[in-house]
């Protein structure tokens, strides 16, 4: 197997964690290697709904974000990966505290990927449950800083 260099996940979750979209979100990566995952929001007002309980889209990102994360790793240098389906099941509301994403990877083909990811709550309650599938796309590049450094290892 090959082995990941850590200096490239630390600059990339550097750079995925100051993206927009996590921001956004207040989202992020905690960690991340080959298989697995885990991110983290601290709940605020935005997350919410009109019912006072975090917002379905909000499970979702995590969800589709804790499978994307957790499966980038199996994949070559020099390609990047889409979503092209996520089913959510959302197993119980939550409307304070802290989310935790936890994803793993079940399996990287040379086209498409297959993830799956769990939401638990600040009291490790789960909270929702889902699948992510992804396309590999070879030449997609990282839209992160420019001097990335290798993916793995060199041996």
């Amino acid at each position: 197997m090959r082995q990941l260099n850590p200096e490239h996940l630390r600059v990339v979750a550097e750079a995925v964690n100051t993206c927009p979209f996590f921001e956004l979100m207040s989202m992020r990566l905690e960690s991340f290697a080959q298989r697995t995952s885990h991110l983290e929001i601290v709940l605020r007002e935005k997350h919410l709904q009109p019912y006072g309980m975090v917002h379905g889209g909000v499970y979702a990102a995590i969800l589709d974000a804790a499978a994307f994360w957790a499966a980038y790793a199996d994949v070559d240098e020099g390609v990047g990966l889409t979503t092209i389906e996520i089913k959510v099941n959302y197993l119980a509301p939550v409307s304070s505290g802290r989310l935790i994403g936890k994803g793993r990877l079940i399996k990287a083909g040379r086209t498409i990927c297959l993830a799956e990811a769990d939401i638990e709550d600040s009291t490790g309650r789960l909270v929702a449950h889902g699948t992510s599938t992804m396309m590999v796309l070879p030449g997609l590049s990282f839209k992160g800083p420019s001097d990335v450094p290798p993916k793995f290892l060199a041996g």
